[in-house]
């Protein structure tokens, strides 16, 4: 029996989850505790942005054995769909140079010369879903000039505000990670409306790969 963590950033991400279970736990985060397939997990709604998934992935994984990702994020090109996010980066950490912005992995020195920025998720045991790079950050990306920048620069293919966090307090506190992401919007000057038309439909991609895997487990 394992104890894992599942952290969504809003209540349509978290709620399309074991959906028939309803019990939630009142605290700085709200979540549900239940039983599946013989793991103990918890189902937390952290909220939007870095600082919130990092201070609940903090608060509520310190005794899990496993820190999960569900939700939603935009595309750099990918196509529709829900994705197993192989390697997250913090596409607004680094150093602010002459005429760039260098980008570093989250937590170390940003100064000299940078090496590989991302962080690794846990391997994938078989879902047979596309792998993607995610870039984090602290931004809605809603720019064709801003997504093609991530892309090129960072070998991104998706783009959300909270998964490069919830790795990097993984790698501090040595868990492993996952996480799955379906798309709702192409991080264009259409997404803050694609992102709300196609948010519900797009967590309960997320939400029935997350499923499956917490089965394989």
């Amino acid at each position: 029996m394992a104890n894992i963590l599942i952290l969504a950033a809003l209540p349509e991400e978290a709620d399309a989850l074991f959906a028939a279970t309803v019990a939630r736990d009142t605290g700085p985060f709200a979540a549900r505790r239940l039983i599946i397939h013989g793991h103990n997990l918890t189902i937390a709604t952290c909220g939007l942005g870095k600082v919130n998934a990092a201070l609940c992935a903090g608060m509520l994984g310190a005794d899990a054995d496993m820190l999960l990702m569900t939700g939603t994020c935009g595309a750099l090109g990918a196509a529709p769909g829900a994705y197993w996010i192989a390697e997250a980066v913090q596409h607004d950490y680094g150093a602010a140079q002459p005429g760039r912005f260098r980008r570093y992995r989250a937590g170390e020195w940003p100064i000299g010369e940078p090496g590989e920025a991302h962080f690794t998720a846990m391997p994938d045991p078989g879902l047979n879903l596309p792998h993607a790079r995610i870039a984090s950050g602290d931004s809605f990306v809603a720019c064709p000039d801003s997504a093609a920048d991530l892309a090129s620069h960072l070998g991104a293919t998706l783009v959300d505000m909270e998964v490069g966090a919830v790795a990097q307090v993984a790698a501090r506190l040595g868990k492993p990670w996952a996480a799955i992401k379906a798309v709702t919007d192409e991080a264009n000057g259409d997404s803050g409306d694609d992102f709300h038309a196609n948010l519900v439909r797009a967590a309960g991609l997320a939400a029935v790969e997350i499923e499956r895997l917490v089965a394989m487990l």
